[in-house]
């Protein structure tokens, strides 16, 4: 089981025949974090014709989207389907107007929220969230040199590795790899390695 979802809030604008448009794209984890998020950048920008917003929460698969007072179905709709399509989840998109009096019509305002939303999409740090288990693996330093191969074939991702009398090797694996990387390490090191289950979470993989 895994999801996709963005590190860190970003922004992205353009204009459009004078109107000005800004994408801000936020991670959220519920539905207060994302009114939260959407009453921000209405604050920030409260002389903006339109805020119009979607997002897509893992919690009880919630999707939510406003046209703000656009025309029905050219501002929210359209944002939703960007983060939809780029698999993201866990995510708040606000596309905020500046109007700059030439009309876009209905085909251009989708065009443009589409881009608010896709220009800051692809300004983001995409995660790649799985869950995993964290392993504590000690073994001697004759053994050490087998052990790389390995994590790459399982895409094991090591974060720390100490030296002393032996090897501590600390990294995350995906759940489902956990028990082919313990027989692999145990065939490779012919049983003289010790695999210690260390805490289950979610880790970016990506």
């Amino acid at each position: 089981m895994e999801y996709k979802t963005i590190a860190r809030r970003c922004e992205a604008r353009f204009t459009e025949k004078k109107s000005e448009f800004i994408g801000y794209l936020c991670p959220v984890s519920d539905e207060e974090q994302a009114a939260a998020f959407i009453e921000e950048i209405r604050s920030m920008h409260r002389k903006a014709t339109h805020n119009c917003y979607a997002y897509i929460l893992r919690e009880n698969n919630i999707a939510r989207h406003s046209d703000d007072g656009e025309p029905g179905g050219t501002a929210g709709v359209p944002i939703y389907e960007v983060l939809r399509k780029e698999g993201l989840t866990d995510v708040c998109c606000v596309v905020t107007r500046y109007f700059g009096g030439i009309m876009l019509g209905a085909g251009g305002l989708v065009r443009a929220y589409t881009r608010g939303a896709k220009d800051a999409a692809d300004a983001a740090e995409i995660k790649l969230m799985a869950l995993a288990e964290r392993l504590e693996i000690t073994v001697d330093y004759g053994l050490y040199g087998r052990l790389p191969q390995v994590f790459a074939e399982l895409d094991a991702h090591v974060e720390s590795e100490e030296f002393s009398d032996s090897v501590k090797i600390t990294l995350s694996i995906r759940e489902e790899s956990c028990q082919a990387l313990k027989a692999k390490l145990t065939d490779v090191c012919c049983g003289n390695v010790v695999v210690q289950t260390a805490q289950k979470l979610w880790y970016d993989f990506a």
